[in-house]
């Protein structure tokens, strides 16, 4: 079967190249409305394709002002384990389902979250304060993971290879090692699915990487249970609206079943439960270890796809270019606040370019918007939650004795009723404990180096490796670059962004170190294999 053509969603820029950005303002404007008017209902979870309902419910409110989303099921374990359950007997006939029927599947499914792409695309935005911008391309890639894994799928041919030995005229009195067969024998290697996963979806991406997740489990045969972001960072709208669109897609009941509830309870479960056979998680690095290591020490045996965020350095040599540079630092840096995995958090300068570059960076922050990311032209807008503004506070204060701050560290009164704060630039020294913690705040860190080897080994000395980019006009130092950085995601002078913006089809989105657990990244032709294992099936004839 030949491979199809892939082509990325690419909205905004579709439209912009074709003179019509104010249409695709027009129609996120209006999906803002229509969405708003839907707000405040009390949804359900759904098991086995039945509405389930909680003793207790959770408030989902908007990080903009506060605005009431919606009320969700406060799920229990007991409401895992029949999620679990459900997806266990519906994992036998969906497992058995012709792997193109399952990419056919999912291409529909792409189709649909297409037509839905404004309206979700708005929810997104109220739930965890995306810019349009941001938003729009968030569902983009939710789609292009869809279209991308179900090409994978079938170029594949569904992971299933045969090899045969061909009869042998020898005979042999006793088997051994290599003896020969008078028989032939054929050989059918498949990777199958494990069975049941759990999904445990961030608030950060929780269409793309969820939905992505969710699409890389299922298409592969397995079965899932899904969790939203259900605790201070609540994003179970979004989680829902991906159950209803697989739904209109055509997905059997019971192959993906949405549970809203606090980790402690139904994640806590998923990972702790016999049948559930595999965890996909994107998230921090102590919950992500934490799961592993409770799961090893109750004798579990799961497998993990795990991403856990990152501490990404940039490097601006003497040969950068230095405006070049400027920008694309602090579009990842202040980039939907920082709260990225990807975002660049640490930005190593030659000395002989610290002053330009730090005025000219200033200056940049200085124009980025902050507000209500539902209006136009709005850079940033507010932090999560409370929690992650007392992460940014804290830090701040920290700067202010241990450091110096060479721009913003305050709260911006918007007039909404959230937690909006300034870009943040801070001279700090490589051991700052602030250029070795993951804040996911809109706080960047810089120090000058005068060697090169000095700037790629404070760039490698963290322990994460997810994103790293170099600003240079020098083949010596790129090379060195490109042959010693520890990370799993490079850039090498890319103008739209240091560290963040991987692009499913061309990039491919994968941790070092601390960053993920596995070594396979999301949009990559080794993706869908995380969650399949190999069988090798004889048959002699």
């Amino acid at each position: 079967m030949a491979k199809r053509a892939f082509s990325n969603e690419s909205t905004y820029r579709r439209y912009l190249e074709s003179g019509r950005e104010l249409e695709f303002d027009t129609l996120f404007d209006k999906a803002v409305d229509e969405v708003k008017r839907g707000f405040g209902k009390t949804y359900p979870m759904y098991i086995d394709g039945k509405e389930v309902t909680a003793n207790e419910r959770l408030e989902e409110r908007s990080p903009i002002d506060g605005t009431t989303i919606g009320h969700f099921q406060k799920g229990t374990r007991e409401h895992a384990r029949m999620a679990i359950a459900a997806a266990k007997r519906a994992f036998d006939e969906w497992s058995q389902t012709d792997y193109r029927e399952r990419a056919e599947l999912f291409r529909k499914a792409a189709t649909v979250f297409s037509k839905h792409k404004f309206p979700l695309s708005a929810i997104l935005s109220y739930e965890n304060g995306k810019s349009r911008y941001e938003s729009v391309g968030e569902v983009d890639e939710a789609i292009d993971f869809m279209n991308y894994y179900a090409n994978e799928l079938e170029a594949n041919k569904g992971y299933t290879r045969k090899t045969s030995q061909e009869k042998s005229t020898a005979k042999v009195s006793a088997g051994f090692q290599g003896a020969p067969s008078s028989r032939e024998e054929k050989v059918t290697i498949s990777l199958k699915p494990y069975g049941v996963w759990g999904i445990i979806a961030p608030f950060n991406f929780p269409v793309s990487i969820g939905m992505g997740m969710s699409a890389g489990a299922m298409i592969a045969g397995n079965t899932v249970v899904f969790k939203p972001s259900s605790s201070d960072s609540m994003t179970m709208l979004t989680g829902l609206k991906i159950y209803e669109m697989l739904k209109e897609a055509g997905l059997p009941d019971g192959v993906f079943n949405f549970v809203s509830g606090p980790g402690s309870e139904v994640g806590d479960e998923l990972v702790v439960n016999k049948g559930v056979d595999g965890i996909a998680f994107t998230g921090s690095r102590s919950v992500g270890t934490g799961m592993i290591q409770k799961a090893y020490q109750l004798g579990l045996q799961k497998t993990f796809v795990v991403e856990m965020g990152g501490k990404n350095p940039t490097i601006v040599s003497k040969d950068a270019d230095i405006d070049m540079a400027v920008s694309a630092v602090a579009s990842a840096a202040f980039g939907f606040d920082g709260q990225k995995c990807s975002a660049c958090s640490r930005v190593y300068v030659h000395d002989s370019k610290k002053e330009e570059f730090i005025s000219k960076l200033v200056e940049k922050a200085k124009t980025f918007r902050i507000g209500n990311p539902l209006v136009k032209d709005v850079y940033m807008g507010p932090l999560i939650s409370g929690k992650a503004y007392k992460t940014y506070e804290d830090a701040v204060q920290k700067a202010k004795s241990t450091a110096k701050v060479l721009y913003g560290g305050n709260k911006v009164n918007t007039g909404l009723n959230g937690f909006y704060v300034e870009p943040t630039i801070i001279e700090a020294r490589h051991d700052n404990e602030l250029v070795h913690k993951e804040l996911f705040v809109p706080i960047l860190t810089l120090e000058t180096y005068k060697d090169f080897h000095d700037a790629m080994r404070m760039a490698n000395d963290v322990d994460y490796g997810l994103t790293a980019g170099l600003y240079s006009g020098s083949k010596k130092e790129i090379k060195e670059f490109m042959s010693g950085i520890q990370s799993g995601v490079v850039y090498i002078n890319r103008e739209t962004s240091a560290t963040t913006g991987a692009i499913v089809g061309l990039h491919t989105f994968v941790g070092w170190k601390g960053s993920s657990i596995g070594g396979k990244g999301s949009g990559s032709k080794f993706y869908l294999q995380q969650f399949m294992r190999e069988q090798s099936m004889s048959l002699t004839k």
